[in-house]
């Protein structure tokens, strides 16, 4: 039996992408005020950051709960006995416990590993992509963990945030806050490292921290998958992998959209790069 892939909708993902794949995706809640949403389904990127911008009332994120995840696991087990579901940071979320009560809670008789990716949008992506291509190829559970905790290793990210509000007011900005304080107008470039985000520098245009995204693309000599994501600036994004095509095709990178949930914290403007650093 095909193992299943399921993750989270943090990973910003396609649904084109998913649905090719045979990934499932679970939906994280975007709150505004007493309204809920579920990430990419009841709320579109488009609608979210239309809605960022003009509410007066900032919104508030919530994971899964166990019913929703125990919902796709009772459905896959019907299909399989094997299924890898893997998660935003769990220091940067509460979906991983979510996951991990929901396979105890599970009934049927089937194996489900849950993991920890460190990361989000489509850093999580890209490890997830990495799995489900194995799954697809006829690995077994075990064969899958492997290429997940490989790619693990080998996944990077940085991204260029137009104010880091959004960050702070989430409470999710970690190592950033180093950055609190300035007075000077910036542009603060950050990563995720250990599941949190750290500081990485700041810089006082928006072109140089896009020379600062394209410098850190070229410093890998190997490159074996890579994803840009944008919030509101499509034209940009697209610029940026035509502009980073000599290094890393352009046909092959997923250009992604960072969807309600990671919105929420990045706010509009915000650009970002994450690649599986190759093997020499």
């Amino acid at each position: 039996m095909t193992v299943k892939v399921v993750t989270d909708s943090t990973s910003d993902l396609s649904p084109q992408i998913a649905n090719e794949l045979g990934i499932s995706v679970v939906p994280l809640n975007v709150h505004f005020g007493e309204v809920t949403y579920r990430d990419g389904i009841d709320l579109s990127a488009e609608e979210f950051f239309q809605k960022l911008v003009n509410s007066p009332i900032l919104p508030t994120t919530t994971q899964p709960s166990v019913g929703a995840f125990l919902e796709v696991y009772n459905a896959l087990a019907e299909e399989t006995d094997e299924i890898v579901s893997i998660h935003i940071s769990a220091k940067l979320s509460g979906t991983y416990n979510s996951a991990l009560v929901a396979k105890n809670s599970l009934e049927k008789s089937c194996r489900i590993e849950i993991v920890d990716s460190l990361q989000a949008t489509m850093a999580t992506g890209l490890i997830v992509i990495a799995a489900a291509k194995a799954a697809k190829a006829g690995a077994n559970l075990d064969e899958v963990l492997a290429v997940i905790e490989d790619a693990i290793s080998r996944i990077r990210i940085r991204a260029l945030l137009d104010t880091l509000e959004y960050l702070q007011k989430g409470g999710r900005i970690g190592k950033a806050k180093a950055f609190l304080g300035t007075i000077l107008k910036v542009k603060p470039l950050i990563k995720l490292e250990e599941g949190e985000v750290h500081p990485v520098e700041q810089v006082r245009t928006r072109a140089r921290a896009i020379q600062h995204l394209c410098d850190f693309v070229a410093s890998f000599p190997h490159i074996s998958d890579m994803a840009i994501m944008h919030s509101t600036t499509p034209e940009e994004a697209d610029a940026l992998a035509e502009r980073l095509d000599p290094i890393f095709p352009k046909n092959r990178v997923y250009i992604s959209r960072f969807g309600p949930v990671i919105g929420t914290y990045t706010g509009p403007g915000a650009l970002g790069i994450a690649l599986l650093e190759g093997e020499p």
